[in-house]
């Protein structure tokens, strides 16, 4: 089986060949340095030039499957296309042009992905890690354990992003630096304000694969335990260097060397955050979890879609909790609506797909009375839009949203802009739930 990760800063590509759900061997493993998030972070859409590499570069992976005989693969695509106005229109040209389905999957997604990867590489137990993966375009924060995550957040701190913001001071290092700081100090994580002790810090991406690897650590498949204190002297060594001494004095990609003081400073802004001593770096990302998802998926299909079920209840519970929910509440309808939908199948003809909308709608109706009671559906309708779960894409977080705007009040009407906004197949469906 294969995965293509296609990040704001470059496509991986990962082939293997399994021997049991953990253990497999890579038959092929590429990275084509196409920087997507380029032209997306200053103008809200993929450049001619960077689509066409990335095109080339998929049609080429696609090639290798076909030599490889892969059965199973999976293609997805991070911020800078989900981001980007023409990213739909993009991801047709791969599918026409490389004959490869590619996915835009949401920040909670790729934690989810990440997650897996990381679980298997270490025993996370019952105690709450501070999980950070952090890519060109943003970083995701997640509160997790051996079973899923607590509490998942992305925010639009990439590295490639940040570069872009901050690209004027860029020729001057010490400026870069300091506005960088400046920038990065806004960083919170919500999740961790209730003081309870974490079991550790874990940090995924290529780029602390990197610095641990500046900080004189092996390039290894194992846990590399990177100090804190550590990972600053090498802040402060990158913060002394131009971009073309980190390349020729360091070692550095090019595509690495601009970017690696911005990723480096957030990671070092998660560890005061949760007071980390030290920072685990499992050698994992989105591709391996992509990989073990497939496998788990195909080994038992029935005990995926009940994780998956399970995953989407903790995601959607950790966004009521944000928003203060009365959960049992909200758990309670979940059950009474999943249940109704259960008993009518025959009737309404949806499918297990809406049944996953339905239950998150069910458990995140009343989200908006955290801003006020009057009009609270609609205040929903606005949460849940600008919100993410795990599994859920865009499109699908909109169709919740709907339906949990329709549980009071006024039925659908062609008038309402969020509904109309929806394909008419999918209007029906919001229809039927709500």
């Amino acid at each position: 089986m294969a995965c293509v990760d296609m990040g704001s800063n470059a496509i991986r590509f990962l082939a293997a060949e399994f021997s049991d759900e953990t253990e497999y061997v890579t038959l092929a493993a590429e990275r084509s340095p196409v920087r997507l998030g380029h032209s997306v972070f200053l103008s809200g859409v993929l450049d001619a030039r960077a689509m066409d590499a990335a095109v080339e570069a998929m049609v080429g992976f696609g090639r290798q499957m076909k030599e490889l005989d892969v059965e199973h693969y999976r293609a997805v695509a991070t911020s800078a296309v989900r981001e980007a106005k023409n990213g739909d229109e993009f991801v047709k040209r791969i599918k026409k042009e490389a004959g490869l389905k590619l996915e835009a999957i949401s920040g909670s997604e790729e934690a989810r992905l990440v997650h897996t990867a990381v679980a298997i590489r270490i025993p996370l137990g019952n105690r709450k890690w501070l999980l950070v993966d952090l890519g060109g375009g943003s970083v995701e924060v997640s509160l997790v354990d051996q079973a899923g995550s607590y509490w998942s957040e992305s925010h639009t701190m990439g590295s490639v992003r940040l570069l872009e913001e901050l690209t004027e001071a860029g020729a001057d290092p010490g400026r870069f630096h300091r506005l960088l700081a400046e920038y990065i100090s806004v960083l919170k994580v919500p999740a961790m304000a209730d003081g309870q002790p974490l079991a550790g810090y874990i940090a995924t991406g290529g780029n602390i694969e990197a610095l641990a690897k500046l900080a004189g650590f092996p390039d290894e498949v194992g846990v590399t335990h990177l100090p804190v204190e550590t990972l600053r002297s090498v802040i402060e060594q990158l913060a002394r260097l131009s971009f073309r001494q980190r390349v020729d004095d360091l070692g550095l990609r090019n595509d690495r060397a601009d970017v690696i003081l911005p990723a480096a400073m957030v990671y070092e802004r998660l560890a005061e955050l949760c007071s980390a001593e030290e920072i685990l770096v499992p050698h994992v990302g989105v591709k391996e979890g992509v990989l073990y998802d497939l496998v788990d998926q195909l080994v038992s299909q029935q005990d995926h879609e009940d994780r998956r079920e399970r995953e989407v209840l903790q995601g959607a519970v950790a966004v009521g909790r944000k928003y203060l929910f009365d959960e049992a509440h909200a758990r309670h309808v979940a059950m009474l609506a999943t249940s109704l939908f259960d008993q009518t199948k025959s009737l309404h003809g949806l499918s297990d797909e809406d049944r996953k909308i339905l239950q998150a709608s069910a458990l995140l109706h009343d989200v908006g009375q955290f801003v006020s009671y009057k009009g609270h559906h609609k205040h929903s309708l606005y949460l849940i839009s600008n919100s993410e779960l795990p599994t859920f894409s865009q499109k699908e977080m909109q169709m919740v949203a709907n339906v949990a705007r329709y549980h009071r009040k006024a039925h659908p009407a062609e008038h309402h802009v969020s509904f109309t906004a929806l394909s008419e197949a999918e209007r029906e469906r919001v229809t039927k739930l709500a």
